[in-house]
Order: structure tokens, then C-alpha cells, then sequence
């Protein structure tokens, strides 16, 4: 049997190392257009910023090494440029510009996502760089090199636009950061983005928000972004991190079937429109678990899963099938973390999904043990069932852990209830021993069941006034510090003896620090007889944090 594989990153790569192990004796091709192979791609940033000192470290494997250990041929410099599925060929050239033709009896195809370069004037200029590769990488620190970089505009809030920011800056450039929606970090819902936006600014990174890029203009030596606003920024180096788009020229080519997001079309297996023809990675989209509806998921994680499977069903014959990924992600973003998985509640409304969701403020470990760090936790799950459609924390640690058993649950069907009966191991420097998840399973099964119904930030600020009281059961001194306007202040503790001061023909309003306060205010309250009170999701905090603004500037 031979196998021809295209694209030697992540996906490409782990399928031809299955293989070899599932086939001692199949003949293994590996074609990849650029000089490297199995490389760390999304510790690129890090090496930009210096985090990872050694360029060697990025490399998982060389091609000489991959060849040997796995008996692969793999040929780097040699572009697969066009694919007779009829013929089961594939025309490949190299870099000496030569071209040759390869036979197949299965052919994986793993191309991968290019960046996104939109046609703005002076995009090409000197010092406007992507980052998706190993070049890209090269490109970049020797521009910082040989250049005088003190200042640098990243465009695109993503993953890899908030990981340049902070390795530049660690690099000691100056950061301005620009992003045409409203938010940093996309794939989380603004509450939880709000969190990074004041750390970034705390940082000292410029966040302009809701700002289009309309050109660039090489003056000076500098590099001026302007924006459609008629602002601009003078800068000494840009980083377009506007997102990637499936690289399909070469399936479309070859005629095999593309999806509704403009991905390639594969089955449950991983095949293509094409018999014996495979697809997985970037380029591909697969309907997402949770909603039936295809999607593009460009995550490294998913990517070398599909390999594993691919592989298998190309040696042994389509057995194996592919669930979906739901898409779970990790960033760091200076000294926070911020994680995602499963359908943000934005998500849910474009999806028209009905749903409801909660918000939670833990520590990370004890808060009797030093240096317990705040840690937020969003739900989002089915108002009925409670089944969980997704998950997002941030915080400062322990975030990567939570996020992982939300996930784990979510791929597997799981409930809000779930999260309760996990079995969390617990000593004080780790945990509590009520388990931030756990928490979050807690107030979203007392959300659905009508225990505790709550108001969100976002309903607060569009209240009509007059028709609501606002109540702060918090203590006088936090109060001092910052209140929702209009609200009326009575600790928690004097609730009780000054229940006659609160309206019982009003809507009724609680809200303390992060919602436990609250809770127990609202239970309070509904036992003398008030009938409509709900309680803040998230708190003070939660809402604090949402509709903090920065100068002119800096826009949320």
C-alpha cells in the first residue's frame, strides 16, 4: 500500500507516523512545500519574545530524523501543485522548479490555513509582518535584529494577536493593540473578555477597540496605521493577526467538495468527495458536536487527533469515526489565563439556541492558604435538562484544569449536575474543598430549578429605572468604594431588621461582590413574602468589570 501525504505540519505529520506504525510495510510519502516538518507551531510567538531561547526547541522533528525513525520519504521543497483523482496521481514540484508525478493508492491531504492579508494600501510594506510559520518567524527576529523596534500595533485581538503583544513587549517594544469588534478574544463572551481588557491596560498595552484599520504609510523610517476613523498611530513594526482562512486551492482544483464555510468537505471517517482521498487539519470543516452545523476549527489539538484517525481508516479501511471538536482553547495573556470550550453564550444567540448561563468568582486554591489567586468561571447549558453547551474561566491559575473537566463533560453530553458530582482531589494549596466547578454546577442548578433567579449586567443597565430597586447587600466600606447607581445599600447582616425600607411593589434587584451575598439576601427576601427578586449573576464584580471604560482612545 502507499500512502502520499500533503503537509507535514500537526495533522500530516502524526498520520504518517500511525501508519508506519499500523504498517511496517507500507510505502510512506510526505510532501511538504516549505524546509520544515512536525515543528511547535504555536510556540512561534514565544521564540519571537524570547520565552524559548533556543530556535532548535521548536522542532518536534527534522526531516532527516522523522524520515529515519518512521521510514518515511519525506520530501520538504516539494509542492504538491495539482491531483488526478481519477488517475490517483499527484503532480509535484521542487524547488529547482522541476516537476514530477507521484501515484497513490490513499492520499491524505493536510494543507493547513493561510493568513489573512486584506487588499488595504501598504499592507506589503516594509516591517508588516504575519506570523504562521517558521519563515514568518525568521522574518520577524531579524527584523527586531536589525532594527530599532520600540514600538509595535498588532492587528487582531486573537489568540496569536494577544501572545504577540505580550512576547513583543517583553521584547521591549511599546504595544498598541487593534481589533475592529468590540472585544479581545473573540471566542469568549464580553463579560469574560473585560477581564483581559483591564489587565492589558494595566500592563500599560493601548487597546483600541472597535477600530478599522484603512491603510498604511511607510514615513520616516515609521510605519503610520490609519484608521477609518481618521486616527492614526506611528509605529516602528505591525503584526496582522486578523485571523486564517482553510487553504483549499488545491482540493478545489482537483475537484473535490467544499463545505458551506469554505472549508473541505470530509465524512464521519475523514474522507473526502473523493474515494481513497483524506482530509484533516485547518482546511477542513466538520459540523461542530453540539449545534450539527459545520464549522472551522483551526486548533492543533483536533488536528492531530484527525491524523491518528485518518490513519487508521487509511490502512485498515474506514472503521474509525470522527466525533467533532467543540473547540477548546487556552491563551496566556501576560499573568492571566483565559480559556474557552463548547458555545459561548453569543455563539448560542447567533445559533438561536435557547439557553441560559451563570457566572462565578472563586480563588484558585484555599483562601486560607497564601496566595490564593480570583478565578471566574461562565457556564452556558440547556434552561431544562442543564446539558452544557459551554464553558469559559479566566483567571490567574488553576484556569486550564477547570476548563479541561468542563470540556471533558460537555464532549461527552454531560450536565450543570455533573460538574457537582465530580470528584475533585483537594488539599489546600490546589483547591477548596468546594471546587470552583463545582460552584459553577451548584449556582447553575439552583438557576434552573427557580432557586435563585438571576439578573445579568447587561439587563441592569437597559432597566427601566423607576420600575426597579436596586439593592447592595455588601458592607458600607465596600460600598464607598464603587456602587451600581441608584442603588440602595444594606449590608446583608441588618437585612433582616431593615426589611421594611425595601418596596414590595417593585422589581427587586440584589447584587454583593461576586453573587453569594446575594443568594442568600434573595432567599431572605422571598421568605418574608417579596415575590420578584432576582440576584446579580457574577456580582459587583462581574458588572464592575463589564462596563469599565478607558480614555479616548482606548474604547470598550
Amino acid at each position: 500500500m502507499k500512502h502520499v501525504i500533503i503537509g507535514g505540519v500537526a495533522g500530516g505529520a502524526t498520520a504518517a507516523a500511525r501508519i508506519r506504525r499500523a504498517d511496517e510495510f507500507a510505502e510512506i510519502i510526505l510532501l511538504e512545500k516549505s524546509r520544515y516538518i512536525s515543528y511547535a507551531n504555536c510556540g512561534l510567538p514565544y521564540y519571537i519574545g524570547g520565552i524559548i531561547t533556543e530556535r532548535d526547541d521548536l522542532f518536534l522533528q527534522t526531516p532527516k530524523s522523522f524520515g529515519k525513525r518512521y521510514n518515511v520519504s519525506v520530501r520538504v521543497e516539494n509542492e504538491a501543485i495539482s491531483i488526478d483523482t481519477s488517475a490517483k496521481t499527484v503532480q509535484v514540484r521542487c524547488v529547482d522548479g522541476s516537476v514530477y508525478t507521484e501515484n497513490y493508492d490513499k492520499l491524505l491531504i493536510s494543507p493547513g490555513a493561510l493568513p489573512v492579508r486584506p487588499p488595504l494600501k501598504g499592507i506589503d510594506s516594509e516591517g508588516i509582518f504575519v506570523l504562521r510559520n517558521v519563515e514568518n518567524t525568521d522574518n520577524i527576529k531579524n527584523y527586531i535584529a536589525s532594527h530599532s523596534v520600540e514600538s509595535a500595533v498588532v492587528v487582531g485581538a486573537g489568540f496569536i494577536g494577544l501572545e504577540m503583544a505580550e512576547n513583543l513587549h517583553n521584547a521591549g517594544a511599546e504595544i498598541s493593540i487593534v481589533e475592529m469588534i468590540n472585544q479581545v478574544m473573540a471566542p469568549v463572551d464580553f463579560s469574560i473578555a473585560s477581564h483581559l481588557h483591564q489587565h492589558l491596560i494595566q500592563k500599560g498595552i493601548k487597546l483600541y477597540l472597535e477600530h478599522t484599520v484603512e491603510r498604511f504609510e511607510k514615513q520616516d523610517n515609521r510605519i503610520v496605521v490609519f484608521f477609518s476613523s481618521g486616527e492614526s498611530i506611528a509605529t516602528d513594526m505591525v503584526i496582522l493577526s486578523i485571523g486564517v482562512r482553510p487553504d483549499t486551492a488545491l482540493a478545489k482544483a482537483a475537484g473535490l467538495q467544499t463545505g458551506e464555510r469554505g472549508g473541505i468537505w470530509v465524512n464521519e471517517y475523514m474522507e473526502t468527495s473523493a474515494k481513497d482521498v483524506y482530509a484533516v487539519g485547518d482546511a477542513i470543516e466538520f459540523p461542530h458536536p453540539l449545534t450539527g452545523k459545520s464549522w472551522l476549527n483551526y486548533l492543533a489539538n483536533p488536528a492531530n487527533r484527525q491524523g491518528r484517525i485518518v490513519a487508521d481508516n487509511m490502512v485498515f479501511g474506514n472503521k474509525i469515526k470522527y466525533e467533532g471538536a467543540i473547540g477548546t482553547a487556552i491563551a496566556k495573556v501576560f499573568d492571566m489565563t483565559v480559556a474557552t470550550t463548547g458555545l459561548a453564550a453569543k455563539q448560542l444567540e447567533q445559533a438561536g439556541i435557547e439557553f441560559f448561563s451563570s457566572t462565578t468568582h472563586s480563588s484558585s486554591h484555599a483562601g486560607y492558604y497564601p496566595n490564593a489567586q480570583p478565578l471566574t468561571i461562565k457556564l452556558t447549558f440547556d434552561p431544562e435538562s442543564g446539558k452544557l453547551f459551554g464553558g469559559q474561566c479566566v483567571g490567574y491559575e488553576g484556569v486550564d484544569k477547570r476548563i479541561d473537566q468542563i470540556a471533558l463533560l460537555i464532549k461527552n453530553g454531560g450536565t450543570v449536575y455533573d460538574l457537582i458530582k465530580l470528584e475533585h482531589a483537594y488539599a489546600p494549596p490546589f483547591s477548596s474543598a468546594k471546587d470552583p466547578v463545582a460552584i459553577a454546577g451548584y449556582t447553575a442548578s439552583n438557576i434552573i430549578s427557580g432557586a435563585m433567579p438571576i439578573v445579568t449586567w447587561r439587563q441592569i443597565l437597559s432597566a427601566e429605572k423607576e420600575k426597579i430597586f436596586l439593592l447592595d447587600v455588601r458592607t458600607k466600606e465596600e460600598n464607598d468604594f464603587g456602587a451600581i447607581n441608584n442603588s440602595v445599600n444594606i449590608p446583608l447582616d441588618q437585612l433582616r431588621s431593615r426589611i421594611n425600607e425595601i418596596p414590595k411593589d417593585k422589581e427587586i434587584f440584589v447584587y454583593c461582590a461576586v453573587g453569594l451575598r446575594g443568594y442568600l439576601a434573595l432567599k431572605i427576601l422571598t421568605a418574608h413574602g417579596f415575590k420578584n427578586v432576582k440576584n446579580l449573576s457574577g456580582g459587583y464584580k462581574t458588572y464592575s468589570t463589564a462596563i469599565a471604560h478607558t480614555d479616548d482612545n482606548q474604547q470598550f
